[in-house]
């Protein structure tokens, strides 16, 4: 008998006859229903046949011989825990039904086992057939489910992981520019928040990618309250990595707090201006502007602060270029400028 190709997902039956006649005719009306069928007579192909996988088992009582049945019983032996494959036995109506169905309930624990006594209406083992397909679909959902919530706990232990490197290293960060212990605090307690923000927009944009907008918007919306805009921002609409929108997040934060000490938030009327942009000279290349306006007059400073260094710096590495700061009297400025590869997959 020819064999029709099989899709390891897609569930089939294999019907073990030795009567070459008995598997035609099986065959043929489960067919006629767009069950695909293979068949062996038991002999040398069994275990090839196995091998495949199929869904449902369909055996004779003819086929029930020792060979037959111990390599059934391997294969039940080998499948996940998922699985419990239907098995269909066909036995003659004078065969001793109790002391076979014993029998194989010891040689195959792991099947699902069902009896009918020859001979058998068409209808009926193509509805007990369907029925069981059915019950393979079920399982097979329970073993997407199992597998999806492995993933799940592997992406959550990873995600736990590089928060708390996070988090870690943001402390330390905190701990090596505090000279108060409320300092400390209240430096450290914003971080955090930064990075809470941009997990919040990744979490909502459903990925590893964040829109840069969204990472603006919720780092500088504390800012920006009761119809009062203190920090204006544009640019187009860009996809960054999570990795990327966490350094952006904690950068604004750094100058967002370096501005209400020392610049432009610092005065009533003082606000800044925040632009994006894209431009494109063979390659696309990203520019970030920060732009303080109606503050204090500025003065470069001696020394430079921890939130300064740590801009410079990782804005540097996030971009591949060293940024410009500009301590210039009517205001702070600072930007830079690299290639947008760097920043998202997207282009």
């Amino acid at each position: 008998m020819k064999d029709v190709p099989i899709d390891s997902e897609l569930d089939w039956v294999l019907v073990l006859a030795p009567f070459r006649k008995d598997a035609e005719y099986i065959a043929a009306f489960l067919r006629e229903q767009e069950i695909e069928v293979n068949a062996t007579n038991g002999d040398g192909g069994l275990a090839d046949q196995l091998a495949l996988s199929p869904g449902i088992i369909v055996v004779t009582h003819e086929a029930l011989n020792p060979h037959v049945v111990a390599r059934v019983a391997l294969h039940l032996a080998e499948q996940p825990d998922w699985s419990e494959v239907p098995i269909i036995v066909l036995l003659e109506r004078t065969a001793p039904i109790a002391r076979i169905r014993n029998q194989l309930l010891k040689s195959w624990p792991g099947a699902r086992l069902l009896f009918h006594t020859r001979p058998v209406a068409p209808l009926e083992l193509v509805n007990g057939i369907q029925s069981n397909l059915l019950v393979r679909l079920r399982q097979r959902q329970v073993r997407d489910s199992i597998e999806r919530e492995r993933e799940l706990r592997l992406e959550l232990n990873h995600r736990v992981k590089n928060i708390l490197a996070s988090v870690k290293s943001i402390f330390q960060m905190t701990k090596r520019g505090a000279t108060s212990v409320e300092g400390l605090a209240s430096d450290f307690s914003g971080r955090l928040q930064a990075l809470s923000n941009v997990h919040s927009a990744v979490f909502e944009a459903g990925g590893e990618e964040v829109s840069l907008s969204a990472i603006v918007a919720l780092t500088v919306s504390p800012y920006n309250s009761d119809g009062i805009s203190r920090i204006d921002f544009t640019g187009p609409d860009l996809v960054v990595s999570r990795d990327a929108g966490t350094t952006i997040a904690l950068c604004l934060h750094e100058l967002i707090t370096n501005a209400i000490k020392y610049g432009a938030l610092s005065h009533p009327d003082g606000h800044v201006e925040l632009l994006w942009s894209v431009a494109t000279n063979g390659s696309s290349e990203l520019s970030l502007h920060w732009t303080e306006v109606g503050g204090p007059t500025v003065r470069e400073p001696t020394r430079q602060g921890y939130g300064t260094r740590y801009v410079r710096s990782a804005l540097g590495s996030l971009f591949g270029a060293v940024p410009e700061i500009v301590f210039a009297p009517e205001g702070f400025r600072f930007s830079v400028k690299g290639s947008l590869t760097r920043i998202s997959t997207r282009q």
